[in-house]
């Protein structure tokens, strides 16, 4: 098996795939590892893409074996990232959480077919979004373009070429040393300015119980350098009228908890700020890529429709054929392991389609998939559809936060093989071999690291909390629609309207009024993840600016491969030690 590029390039083959499937095996424990330790998981590709481009130089250099080429290595890549993304399949949330709930396990077999199945459905989506996404809008995909730069960075030639290669090595030595020291204890994990905030009364939150901090994330901050200045500072306006202002009006109004004094309240706030944040993603995103496409049909009856440099996607008849399919896959897995009616289940397929699109605009935008806030959507529309029902909340989520965390990960993959010059059907093939493996791995290391979930998750060895939130959402969604926290439904009111207005502003207003909006997708995303990570966002992203303004010829060569390192120092030292924790 092997396929070339439209220039003759040697791209898919046996090894590409194999290597992939070997090390997103040897990577997928890694992240199981880590969500159920600290809820959070790292995106592989360019730790396969290094590892993939040693395995082979090694071998060349010992028996001759024949040179592993870019293309080649981005197919690896690909392979290896779905593998190890596998985990937003529910294995490290959703799934736990039903069994602390019911008391249902699956065995092996069943438990790698459901993965694959929800896995499955975001592949097809991101096929679909592919074209308007990336190659129409251009979206930046900051994963996407940090595996790029590494990967061309690794196999080019030339002076030019090394010394992109020395800042990227550069960056990552840093950022690698960075995480290596927060990660043994040396050194203040973040810092927050000794502020505090009037919450009624007599009482009082902290910047640090806000989670108003710096955090010395330099990943962050890398990714805040290639998404640019907007997205930046929107994140910052989003976590400012978050974390700043709505957080401490929740609890002077007792509509949340105040937490340990000398904790981060980010648990009670969330339960509050993910309604209108979430809504604000979704309704936001959705208007803007219904805008564009209908712009797009417009085009299209005009005649103008080009397609030049769409870079190997699907026919049309191949896509309809493979959503079919894996619709298919999808409502029978859900019916037959779960018990779910025919009419919830196609209905959880219709949400994954949308909520994976709304996930793959969010990450484009700031390199961050908010799989958890886009689940609470379905599970709040299942507690108005099926109220009681644990397992229909559950599982339905499972579908559409599986499909979102797959469809994004496709997309970043997708937009690294564009700037390479990738094929995209290619790579499409290989995420289904890579889902494949980390399905059959994934579930393997669950049912061993955690043989009875409800005597040992939730503890302070398996703190598990993706598993925790799930499990508390779906314990009140299944009481229905008035179960959601007061004041949130106004709020949710509020964003919805914000998300209209900014999201036509931006696709309808001259480009030079557009850019000045905020980015809406942002400002929502800001809303439910600490305060500190859209901090980090901005700092990289003013950073990059002003090194453009300063010096733009420079800036120019530099930016992206020095923040590149930023990205994969962090990301192969948080995956060595979660390798680490998992031989332990």
């Amino acid at each position: 098996m092997a396929a070339t590029d439209q220039s003759g390039a040697v791209e898919l083959t046996r090894r590409a795939i194999l290597t992939g499937v070997v090390i997103g095996a040897a990577l997928t424990p890694c992240n199981v590892y880590s969500g159920l330790k600290i809820g959070w998981s790292f995106n592989m590709s360019i730790a396969a893409g290094l590892l993939g481009a040693g395995l082979w130089r090694l071998a060349h250099g010992m028996g001759g074996a024949r040179p592993f080429g870019l293309l080649e290595n981005n197919i690896n890549q690909t392979t290896a990232s779905s593998a190890a993304s596998i985990v937003s399949g529910g294995l490290v949330a959703p799934i736990p959480a039903l069994t602390l709930l019911t008391g249902q396990t699956l065995g092996w077999p069943a438990l790698a077919f459901w993965v694959f199945a929800v896995s499955a459905l975001g592949i097809v989506v991101a096929a679909g979004l592919r074209r308007q996404m990336i190659v129409r809008e251009g979206l930046r995909f900051p994963a996407g373009v940090a595996t790029a730069e590494t990967l061309t960075r690794i196999h080019a030639r030339g002076a030019e070429a090394a010394a992109r290669l020395r800042l990227l090595l550069a960056g990552a030595v840093l950022s690698g040393a960075v995480k290596f020291a927060v990660e043994l204890g040396i050194g203040a994990a973040r810092f927050a300015p000794p502020v505090t905030v009037r919450t009624g009364g007599a009482g009082a939150a902290s910047f640090h119980n806000l989670g108003l901090a710096f955090d010395p994330s330099l990943l962050m901050i890398g990714f805040g350098a290639i998404v640019g200045l907007r997205a930046g500072v929107s994140m910052l306006l989003g976590a400012a009228l978050a974390w700043g202002a709505i957080a401490p009006e929740l609890l002077a109004r007792g509509w949340a908890e105040a937490g340990a004094p000398g904790a981060v309240w980010f648990g009670p706030l969330i339960a509050w700020l993910l309604w209108p944040g979430a809504t604000l993603l979704v309704v936001s995103a959705l208007v803007s890529l219904g805008v564009s496409l209908a712009r797009r049909r417009g085009s299209r009856r005009d005649g103008a429709d080009d397609e030049a440099g769409d870079g190997g996607g699907p026919s049309r008849a191949a896509f309809l054929a493979a959503l079919a399919a894996a619709s298919a896959l999808a409502v029978a897995a859900s019916v037959f392991l779960f018990g779910l009616g025919v009419g919830e289940a196609v209905l959880a397929v219709a949400l994954s389609f949308v909520l994976a699109a709304v996930a793959a605009r969010v990450t484009g935008e700031t390199g961050i998939t908010p799989v958890g806030a886009l689940g609470k959507i379905t599970q709040l529309t299942f507690g108005a559809v099926s109220p009681g029902q644990v397992a229909s909340n559950l599982m339905a989520a499972n579908i559409t936060g599986g499909a979102a965390g797959q469809c994004a990960d496709l997309m970043d993959d997708l937009k690294c093989g564009r700037i390479v010059g990738a094929t995209a059907r290619h790579q499409m093939a290989a995420q289904v071999f890579g889902v494949a493996a980390g399905s059959l791995v994934g579930s393997a290391v669950y049912l061993a690291l955690i043989p009875d979930p409800r005597a040992m998750l939730i503890t302070p060895e398996w703190p598990a909390p993706a598993v925790a939130t799930w499990k508390a959402v779906a314990e009140v969604l299944s009481q229905g629609f008035h179960a959601i926290p007061e004041g949130a439904v106004p709020a949710m009111g509020i964003a919805a309207v914000l998300g209209i207005l900014l999201g036509l502003g931006e696709r309808l207003l001259p480009t030079r009024w557009a850019r000045l909006l905020p980015s809406a997708p942002a400002i929502g995303l800001a809303f439910v993840i600490p305060a500190w990570n859209a901090v980090s966002l901005f700092v990289g992203a003013a950073l990059a600016a002003l090194a453009a303004r300063l010096a733009p010829e420079r800036a120019e060569r530099s930016t992206v491969p020095l923040a590149a390192g930023l990205v994969a120092g962090e990301s192969l030292v948080g995956v060595g030690f979660a390798l680490a924790g998992l031989l332990r």
